[in-house]
């Protein structure tokens, strides 16, 4: 049976074995309680499941000591980021619960019996209910908000549905830490036992998305990984809906304007943005699109610069390490950065090719303190960025005077990428009501966000009574005062109001 390890990045040692591979039994055990558990969930309605996400904020913030120093030790990620996220992730569980309480993402809606233009019509009432256990994949980049306690994780306990989670094997320790503290927020809540469970090991992966019980699979790695696991989906007689958040190179556009007036404060954002967290955010910028000429040169030759000053970054895991190595050598250019040290050590790293090339060399995502600078003519932007895959955001640095030149990039980039950015840096993603992390393909499969609120729809499904006597009825769905928005006969109907 393989042993699953805790690995110091910053030495590439073994620490202290974690646990074990999970096995096959043992796996379709967890998702039979999380089934079990899912429908004394289900009929407790929202007060148990705002409960339950307000106790797991509880219970991590109790444990922010050890939860930030064994992730420094484990991930190699700085305490002020650790800290940062764990401030996220808290965060996000109770804006869950806010969002449970309010009630609105049900879109309970009710049509009486009555006369319509197509003649006499039945009473319908129809919202959206839990899909049922929700499998969802711990990443390795994020591992509290992307991970065991992360917004796949409570927005799934926010639509009511169960979760078994899959820990990703660069964080077992910290994920089994993070695991005490839900299964310890779900008891003090008074919530079923087995609503959360949590597997290792790769096979253990593929037999719970293949589980006839499992219901969904939210996933965040990378493009080979999500793909082979939505194969193992497909593969099933019932296909289920995989949310995978995948790959992106979130181009940046610099115009000759902007380069002109604040090169070097651009090439400054530029840099710390490609480096930050050692490169390894989906949201980091892979291809910079700068104009050619003195002001482009200028601005490049700063990023170079301050990157040939950027101290080594230490890399989450070896198979990283190794796709930043193999990714980087098939590319010439400017390299800099200090010299590779011990353990999962990296150096930053500046690629400079000619825009017109995209096209016939394309340029892929690579995970770490990498970036590729394409300098482009005038003319040749917009191929340049036809030429590129989808990504997760798409940014414009540009003057206020060329708001001509930002309207056509903006039209350009729109069908590429599923957030805007406007003379910023695409990492770091604000946990809000109008925040969607998302986009075409490859940099996820789907329509939804990972991120915010609406995360919560994509596990439910809307489900319509027709007549229903109301013994059977949902609360949200009754006659009379409800403490949700309702949309009734029609009219929207603000909560607290009489329908």
């Amino acid at each position: 049976m393989s042993i699953i390890q805790s690995i110091d990045p910053s030495t590439g040692r073994a620490v202290e074995d974690v646990a074990t591979a999970t096995p096959l039994d043992e796996v379709d055990a967890t998702v039979v309680r999380a089934v079990e558990a899912g429908h004394v969930y289900g009929r407790a309605g929202r007060p148990l499941r705002s409960a339950v996400l307000r106790a797991v904020a509880d219970e991590l913030e109790a444990r922010r000591a050890r939860i930030v120093a064994l992730g420094c030790r484990e991930t190699a990620l700085a305490e002020a980021r650790l800290n940062g996220e764990l401030t996220r992730t808290v965060y996000q569980a109770r804006l869950f619960a806010d969002v449970v309480d309010e009630g609105g993402f049900l879109e309970a809606t009710i049509d009486h019996a009555g006369d319509t233009p197509m003649g006499p019509g039945p009473d319908l009432r129809r919202m959206l209910v839990p899909l049922g256990p929700v499998a969802v994949f711990g990443a390795s980049n994020f591992p509290l908000a992307f991970s065991v306690p992360g917004g796949d994780t409570v927005s799934a306990l926010a639509a009511g549905c169960p979760v078994v989670v899959k820990a990703h094997d660069s964080h077992p320790a910290l994920s089994l830490l993070a695991f005490e503290a839900l299964t310890a927020a779900v008891a003090s809540a008074g919530g079923p036992d087995g609503l959360v469970g949590l597997l290792f090991g790769r096979h253990a992966g593929v037999a719970l998305v293949t589980h006839p019980e499992i219901k969904a699979v939210g996933f965040t790695g990378s493009l080979s990984g999500g793909r082979a696991l939505l194969d193992a989906v497909n593969s099933r007689p019932d296909p289920i809906p995989f949310y995978g958040e995948l790959a992106g190179l979130n181009p940046v556009v610099v115009t000759e304007g902007a380069a002109r007036a604040r090169g070097a404060r651009i090439a400054a954002g530029l840099v710390a943005s490609v480096t930050g967290s050692g490169g390894q955010l989906c949201t980091k910028p892979g291809l910079v699109l700068v104009p050619e000429g003195a002001a482009g040169d200028g601005l490049v030759a700063e990023a170079a610069r301050l990157i040939e000053r950027s101290p080594a970054a230490v890399l989450l895991n070896s198979r990283i390490v190794q796709a930043y190595e193999s990714g980087t050598l098939e590319w010439d250019g400017i390299e800099g950065g200090a010299p590779s040290g011990s353990g999962f050590a990296v150096s930053p790293r500046l690629f400079e090719v000619d825009a017109k090339t995209l096209a016939d060399t394309p340029v892929a995502e690579c995970f770490g303190p990498a970036v590729v600078v394409a300098r482009y003519a005038p003319s040749g932007v917009r191929d340049a960025l036809r030429a590129l895959p989808a990504s997760l955001t798409g940014t414009i640095h540009a003057e206020p005077e060329e708001s001509e030149t930002v309207s056509q990039l903006t039209d350009a980039l729109r069908p590429l990428a599923g957030r805007l950015v406007y003379n910023g840096f695409p990492t770091g993603v604000l946990v809000s009501w109008a925040q969607h992390h998302g986009g075409p393909w490859p940099s996820t499969n789907s329509l939804h966000t990972s991120v915010g609120p609406t995360a919560v729809r994509r596990f439910v499904r809307p489900v319509t009574w027709q007549d229903a006597p109301p013994g059977v009825l949902p609360e949200e769905l009754r006659d009379g005062p409800c403490g949700i928005p309702r949309r009734v006969d029609g009219e929207l109907v603000p909560s607290g109001t009489d329908s």
